[in-house]
């Protein structure tokens, strides 16, 4: 789309209680929705405050709407320690009300913290942790944009993969999507909660 720019947002930027709303809008029923809009909003602060990370956005030229965002850590290990370290309890009360409604969300979201631990690798990777799409710009190519500006600021000489993971049962598109772009399954797995999930890494292609 000639009328959308994509850029990543600044270390000052304002947007993220913006994309925490396109986030619960893309992903509805997720756990991290149901956490609420003030949890997200400080997850992707912490996202566009982070050095080793960033959010991607594609917005309108004509009225400035945020239509698609992109969230990525070249630290992802190190990200969620030091949310975990500095900002749990941050992250606690700003879902406060929905813990109380639901007691066992307490444990799957120190489980979400423990990333620190789950993803940490020997190589130097990026992730793309999250990735959405607001409904009237769906099908217009915002989502292959995001990830090809992803793949063009990563440096694969420093970084050997982008990796991401998707819902393995029914999410064919999402699917697709990732392997039309180039994106190898690296390994399939079943969270505690019982999802099957798949792992894809993107590498630069060499001659």
């Amino acid at each position: 789309m000639s009328d959308v720019r994509i850029f990543e947002l600044g270390k000052d930027s304002d947007k993220a209680r913006m994309i925490a709303r396109l986030h619960i809008v893309a992903f509805p029923g997720f756990f991290l929705t149901q956490l609420g809009e003030s949890f997200l909003t400080a997850l992707y602060q912490g996202y566009i405050e982070d050095d080793n990370s960033g959010v991607i956005v594609a917005e309108s030229i004509k009225n400035r709407q945020i239509l698609g965002f992109a969230a990525y850590s070249k630290d992802y290990s190190g990200f969620y320690s030091e949310l975990k370290k500095n900002h749990l309890v941050k992250f606690t009360l700003c879902s406060l009300s929905v813990i109380i409604k639901h007691p066992s969300y307490i444990r799957r979201l120190l489980g979400a913290f423990k990333k620190s631990d789950e993803v940490r690798r020997a190589e130097r990777y990026v992730e793309l942790a999250s990735i959405g799409v607001c409904s009237n710009a769906q099908g217009k190519g915002i989502g292959g944009q995001l990830v090809d500006y992803l793949v063009s600021v990563t440096n694969f000489n420093e970084y050997e993969y982008i990796s991401l993971e998707t819902d393995t049962i029914d999410n064919e598109t999402a699917n697709r999507f990732y392997q039309k772009r180039g994106f190898k399954i690296a390994r399939k797995y079943v969270t505690p909660e019982g999802r099957m999930m798949n792992e894809y890494r993107y590498r630069r292609e060499t001659d």
